[in-house]
């Protein structure tokens, strides 16, 4: 683990060190004190990184939204209600995880074409509106919790959607908080599909940007504006995985999912 650690470690120091040096400096084997934010600010007045950021943040906050939503629902209909063909609906649902999403592009790119919804926010996150694996993971945590919790709270006259939100969801916030770690940084790392679906700057997303921040004719071969830009592009997602962690690892762990 710690041979992973330090090779994935490497290309990161790499990319802090030359973001933060003066490009003679950077690319310098011997250690000084010099120091700048020049590239920084190259960077950000030289593409619309502000519009990347609000982009992303939408489309991100957009999918969890509709995620959190739609697997509450279905989680709780798989672990708790009984009904016909349950176990067969949860299996096709199950399916979908081994199904990879580069495989839809093709089929999803023309469902999008004909509803007039290329070159929008919602075509970008209108795919991952539901998550198999959100269900699974969500539907786990519903089963171990106890029978009486439910049988005292339709007693007392509760709804289902009332315990569903009194009891359930307050019970898996820790679980709710790992599948919002993973789904903010699935869509924050996204990269094909955004590409494909996007032709404008108001609907690029961060990822999308920096490619083509990098891949520009004024920017292509410095490498310290590019370390610069990509340090904004992963830092809020490194400093969201830091403050969350232990309750992301910790939720996997009472889920039984290794």
């Amino acid at each position: 683990m710690l041979a992973v650690g330090v090779v994935w470690l490497i290309p990161f120091v790499w990319v802090i060190w030359t973001a933060f040096r003066p490009k003679d400096a950077g690319m310098n084997s011997f250690l000084t004190w010099q120091w700048t934010f020049e590239h920084f600010a190259r960077v950000w007045e030289g593409a619309p990184f502000a519009q990347y950021y609000m982009n992303t943040l939408t489309i991100a906050g957009g999918v969890l939204a509709f995620q959190l939503f739609s697997l509450t629902l279905a989680a709780y209909a798989f672990a708790r209600l009984r009904f016909f063909g349950r176990d067969v609906v949860f299996m096709l649902f199950l399916v979908q995880i081994m199904v990879p999403a580069d495989v839809l592009i093709f089929s999803n790119y023309h469902v999008l074409k004909e509803f007039g919804l290329l070159d929008t926010k919602l075509g970008i996150m209108l795919p991952y509106f539901a998550s198999a694996f959100g269900i699974f993971l969500l539907r786990q945590t519903f089963k171990q919790m106890p029978l009486e919790l439910e049988e005292a709270a339709m007693v007392e006259g509760c709804s289902r959607l009332g315990m569903l939100w009194r009891i359930f969801v307050p019970l898996s916030l820790p679980v709710y908080i790992s599948f919002a770690v993973v789904s903010v940084s699935y869509q924050w790392n996204n990269f094909l599909w955004p590409l494909i679906v996007t032709n404008s700057v108001e609907n690029r997303p961060l990822t999308v940007g920096l490619a083509m921040f990098a891949q520009s004719f004024e920017t292509g071969a410095q490498w310290a504006e590019v370390s610069a830009a990509t340090l904004l592009v992963v830092a809020p997602l490194l400093i969201g995985f830091l403050l969350f962690q232990r309750k992301f690892i910790n939720s996997f762990m009472h889920s039984g999912i290794k």
